[in-house]
C-alpha cells in the first residue's frame, strides 16, 4: 500500500502548520475554527487525494461554547478533505454523556443550510449550527 502522504504539501511549525491548516479549511468550505490545534508540529495535504495529515505535541481538548460540546484532538489527525467535507477523520473525538466515541465523517450541506453533521462509526449523527465552528469560538 502506497504511502498517503506521498506528493504532499509540507509545512512545519506551529505557525506555518495552522495557517497552512486553515487555509486547507477555507479552500473546501468548512469552518475556520474547526480545527482548534495547538503547539503543531506539521501540517501536510496531498492535493490530489485530499489526504490531510496533522501532528501536534499533544492531545488537545476544546469547548465549543456555543453547543457546550467537548471535542478531543489526537496528537495525529488524519482525513480526507473535499468540498464541505472531511471523510476517514482519524484523531477527532467528541464526547457524548461519558463516552467519547471517535467522529470519522464531518460534512456541511450542499446548498449551505448553516448546520454541520458529525458523523461516527458507530451510526451515531450530531447536528449543530455551522457559526459555532466559526473562527475563535
Amino acid at each position: 500500500m502506497a504511502d498517503p502522504k506521498t506528493g504532499g504539501i509540507l509545512k512545519k511549525g506551529h505557525e506555518e502548520g495552522l495557517k497552512f491548516a486553515v487555509s486547507i479549511l477555507e479552500e473546501h468550505g468548512l469552518p475556520l475554527g474547526l480545527l482548534p490545534l495547538a503547539n503543531v508540529i506539521e501540517v501536510g495535504f496531498v492535493k490530489t487525494t485530499g489526504y490531510m495529515w496533522i501532528l501536534q505535541a499533544k492531545k488537545v481538548e476544546h469547548e465549543f461554547k456555543l453547543i457546550k460540546k467537548l471535542v478531543s484532538y489526537d496528537s495525529e489527525i488524519t482525513g480526507y478533505v473535499e468540498k464541505k467535507r472531511i471523510k476517514k477523520l482519524k484523531g477527532v473525538k467528541a464526547k457524548e454523556l461519558m463516552l467519547w466515541p471517535p467522529v470519522n465523517d464531518i460534512s456541511i450541506e450542499d446548498p449551505p443550510t448553516g448546520k454541520i453533521h458529525f458523523k461516527s462509526l458507530a451510526g451515531i449523527t450530531k447536528v449543530f449550527p455551522e457559526e459555532a465552528f466559526a473562527a475563535g469560538q
